[in-house]
Formats: structure tokens, C-alpha cells, sequence
């Protein structure tokens, strides 16, 4: 493990990162919104068959 070049490689991805416009940032919010959303609502669905099915916990 040759810390000096971990260290260059991590310099170097700091220097090419950049902070996001609004406009990117707001997109990437409501992609990862929506698929939070989808994810719960997919949860609540098994949810609700599993309670009405009959023998379902």
C-alpha cells in the first residue's frame, strides 16, 4: 500500500469535484425522492396483502 500515491489519487478527485448547479441538485433530490417513495410504497403494499391474507402474520 503506497500511501503517497492514495494520497495523489484522492488530491486528485478533489480537484475535478465540483459542486452541483441548483438544477442538478433538484433533480437528483426528486430521483432519490422518488424512489424512497417507491420503495416505501412497495413495502406498504406487501404489508397490506400479508395482513389480509388469511394465515398471514
Amino acid at each position: 500500500m503506497d500511501v503517497k500515491y492514495d494520497l495523489a489519487s484522492y488530491v486528485r478527485v478533489l480537484k475535478m469535484a465540483s459542486t452541483p448547479s441548483w438544477n442538478e441538485f433538484s433533480q437528483i433530490a426528486k430521483v432519490a425522492g422518488a424512489g424512497i417513495f417507491l420503495i416505501g410504497l412497495l413495502g406498504f403494499i406487501i404489508f397490506a396483502v400479508m395482513t389480509f391474507l388469511p394465515g398471514g402474520a
